[in-house]
Protein backbone atom coordinates (compact mmCIF):
# COMPACT_ATOMS: atom_id res chain seq x y z
CA UNK A 1 0.00 0.00 0.00
CA UNK A 2 1.41 3.37 -1.01
CA UNK A 3 0.97 6.22 1.48
CA UNK A 4 0.93 9.63 -0.21
CA UNK A 5 3.17 11.98 1.75
CA UNK A 6 2.91 14.94 -0.57
CA UNK A 7 0.05 17.24 0.35
CA UNK A 8 -1.32 20.41 -1.20
CA UNK A 9 -1.78 23.56 0.84
CA UNK A 10 -5.53 22.90 0.96
CA UNK A 11 -4.95 19.39 2.32
CA UNK A 12 -2.38 20.71 4.79
CA UNK A 13 -4.77 23.40 6.03
CA UNK A 14 -7.42 20.74 6.63
CA UNK A 15 -4.92 18.70 8.63
CA UNK A 16 -3.85 21.77 10.62
CA UNK A 17 -7.42 22.65 11.58
CA UNK A 18 -8.40 19.02 12.11
CA UNK A 19 -5.50 18.55 14.50
CA UNK A 20 -7.26 20.88 16.94
CA UNK A 21 -10.11 18.40 17.45
CA UNK A 22 -8.46 15.05 16.90
CA UNK A 23 -5.11 13.33 16.89
CA UNK A 24 -3.70 12.81 13.41
CA UNK A 25 -2.55 9.41 12.26
CA UNK A 26 1.12 8.74 11.65
CA UNK A 27 0.92 9.18 7.86
CA UNK A 28 -0.91 12.50 8.21
CA UNK A 29 1.54 13.77 10.85
CA UNK A 30 4.52 12.92 8.66
CA UNK A 31 2.91 14.39 5.54
CA UNK A 32 2.01 17.59 7.38
CA UNK A 33 5.50 17.96 8.82
CA UNK A 34 7.05 17.50 5.37
CA UNK A 35 4.65 20.02 3.86
CA UNK A 36 5.37 22.58 6.59
CA UNK A 37 9.12 22.24 5.94
CA UNK A 38 8.66 22.83 2.20
CA UNK A 39 5.93 25.49 2.11
CA UNK A 40 6.32 29.20 2.76
CA UNK A 41 2.70 30.03 3.62
CA UNK A 42 1.41 27.10 5.67
CA UNK A 43 3.73 27.47 8.69
CA UNK A 44 2.22 30.92 9.28
CA UNK A 45 -1.27 29.48 9.12
CA UNK A 46 -0.19 26.72 11.50
CA UNK A 47 1.07 29.30 14.01
CA UNK A 48 -2.19 31.25 13.74
CA UNK A 49 -4.31 28.16 14.38
CA UNK A 50 -2.16 27.15 17.36
CA UNK A 51 -2.41 30.67 18.79
CA UNK A 52 -6.20 30.72 18.39
CA UNK A 53 -6.51 27.27 20.00
CA UNK A 54 -4.35 28.39 22.91
CA UNK A 55 -6.38 31.60 23.34
CA UNK A 56 -9.67 29.68 23.26
CA UNK A 57 -8.34 27.27 25.88
CA UNK A 58 -7.46 30.19 28.15
CA UNK A 59 -10.85 31.81 27.52
CA UNK A 60 -12.68 28.59 28.42
CA UNK A 61 -10.70 28.35 31.66
CA UNK A 62 -11.38 32.00 32.45
CA UNK A 63 -15.11 31.67 31.78
CA UNK A 64 -15.46 28.50 33.85
CA UNK A 65 -13.42 29.89 36.73
CA UNK A 66 -15.23 33.25 36.96
CA UNK A 67 -18.70 32.01 36.01
CA UNK A 68 -19.12 34.51 33.20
Amino acid sequence: MKIPLRRTCLEASRLITGRVDRELGLADRVALRLHLMACRACPGFDRQVRLMDQAMGRWRTYVERDGI
